[in-house]
């Protein structure tokens, strides 16, 4: 596979530059060095998409569901036989291991094969009663119509087909706007598509920076729905900007996430856990664990086992390395100065907070202690290789404290008494809640999305997903 030198808009069903004639530079988090240029996309970029989005949704929208489902396990199918080639594009822009990479286009395989397997819910009429005399009554589901999903960089081809191929199955046809730290893997996956027989004009792709493009992509009258994955502030904005239309909008805003170490814990299995949930895509994960939580009885045994593993982590993006490349320049200084800010304010460094001295965006694996629960880093989504320890003294201070955060999305307890994990689950409010694993990990077909900062209650994955990609409609007959 030949990365492209230039990467430019999908409209249509074929490349295009568009007319803006502006570009920037998209660079390899793994070297530093410039990769590709790629467009700026303007108005006229997002109109000509909106439109090829538009004419196309008549005739895809009253297609066969079954149709639909055929090709999206058609796409599925491709993507698996070009798995490797997906799989570079993702290690090059992500500055990721060509092995991680993979295992994301193992999911985004699965992500399509489940969506294929959903056209009869689809199809499925709910009867309901009636009290009026010789009335029935049924619920079906209908398309929304051209819609706008706005995906993330940290697993961007996990983050297309998780919002592409429901959308599709549907009957929506799509303007995508691509990251821009992953331009080309979006453009890439309309070529799949466009294989797999998808019409020209369902998908689209428009490249640009979101503070350009974004307000005007999810403000036009045009756009039905729009699903976004990305910061929270990102997300308030989209929310803003789309409500005067009472736009229906799904968000994906990142996390928080815990993980209770309790003192009748198998302490290597948490370790593992720990050790995977907080540094998984070098923490640029919205479900990694970047607060762990130990109870004092265990928390010195802990901590050293914790750090030593923590230690013994290789950074880099071969096959053998455990943590890849912070994304681009801006996010490694603004993750390194929340953590200078962090121990200027008393927090204690474990180990890590460096840059590490190589060529491209890489950070050492942190952790911190003495970290006030009110502290900034405590509150805020660092998105990086940055873990926090906190001591619990019983076990109602480590479910508060757990819940002290405005992001819910997910987190774990480690502990042998089952009903300890059954009071986790009830009091820990969060879309996901574990019991003796990873924080992160959800499926294809398992619903995941989180409350308060984290999202506005709609699932991403799941059938449930598919509540937001179509609406249900109440039809009655008289005889």
């Amino acid at each position: 596979m030949t990365y492209p030198s230039e990467i430019v808009h999908w409209i249509a069903g074929k490349e295009t530059a568009g007319e803006s004639g502006a570009y920037f530079n998209k660079f390899s988090p793994a070297s530093g060095e410039v990769l590709s240029r790629v467009i700026a996309g303007d108005t006229n970029d997002i109109d000509l998409a909106i439109q090829a989005a538009s004419q196309s949704y008549p005739n895809w929208s009253n297609s066969n569901t079954a149709q639909r489902a055929d090709l999206v396990a058609q796409a599925a199918n491709l993507l698996e036989q070009k798995s490797r080639a997906a799989a570079e594009i993702i290690s090059l822009e992500s500055g990721k291991s060509e092995i991680i990479s993979l295992g994301e286009v193992n999911w985004a395989v699965k992500m399509g094969q489940f969506w294929a397997s959903q056209a009869d819910r689809f199809d499925e009429v709910e009867v309901l009663k009636s009290s009026v005399a010789k009335r029935r009554v049924q619920m079906i589901r209908q398309s929304l119509g051209p819609g706008v999903l706005i995906t993330p960089f940290n697993n961007p081809l996990a983050g297309i087909a998780s919002k592409v191929f429901p959308a599709l199955l549907c009957g929506n046809t799509i303007v995508l706007k691509s990251h821009e730290d992953t331009p080309y893997i979006a453009v890439w996956f309309g070529k799949i598509l466009k294989e797999a027989g998808l019409p020209q004009g369902v998908y689209n792709v428009v490249q640009g920076k979101g503070s350009d493009i974004g307000t005007p992509l999810v403000t036009d009258k045009r756009v039905q729905f729009v699903s976004f994955t990305g910061s929270v502030a990102t997300a308030q904005t989209i929310i803003k900007a789309s409500a005067d239309r009472l736009t229906k909008t799904m968000v994906e805003a990142g996390g928080k996430n815990p993980i209770i170490i309790c003192d009748d814990a198998n302490l290597e299995k948490a370790v593992e856990a720990a050790v995977g949930s907080g540094f998984i895509d070098t923490g640029q994960r919205c479900a990694s664990g970047s607060r762990v939580i130990v109870m004092r009885e265990v928390y010195d045994q802990f901590k050293e086992m914790y750090l030593a593993k923590v230690k013994s982590l290789k950074s880099g993006t071969g096959n053998s390395d455990d943590l890849g490349a912070i994304i681009n320049q801006r996010r490694l200084d603004e993750i390194l100065l929340s953590v200078e800010e962090a121990v200027r304010k008393g927090a204690t460094l474990l180990c890590g907070g460096k840059r590490i001295d190589r060529p491209g965006f890489f950070m050492e694996p942190t952790v911190l202690e003495n970290v006030g629960p009110n502290d900034k880093i405590s509150k805020a989504e660092v998105f990086g290789p940055v873990v926090i320890l906190y001591q619990a003294n019983d076990f109602d201070e480590a479910i508060n404290l757990a819940n002290d955060a405005d992001y819910k999305l997910t987190g774990a307890i480690h502990t042998s008494d089952l009903k300890k994990g059954m009071t986790f689950i009830k009091r820990y409010i969060a879309g996901v809640a574990r019991v003796n694993g990873p924080t992160h990990g959800s499926e294809p077909h398992t619903p995941f999305g989180g409350l308060g900062l984290s999202g506005n209650g709609w699932k991403e994955t799941g059938w449930q997903a598919m509540n937001f990609y179509s609406d249900l409609k109440q039809v009655s007959f008289d005889d």
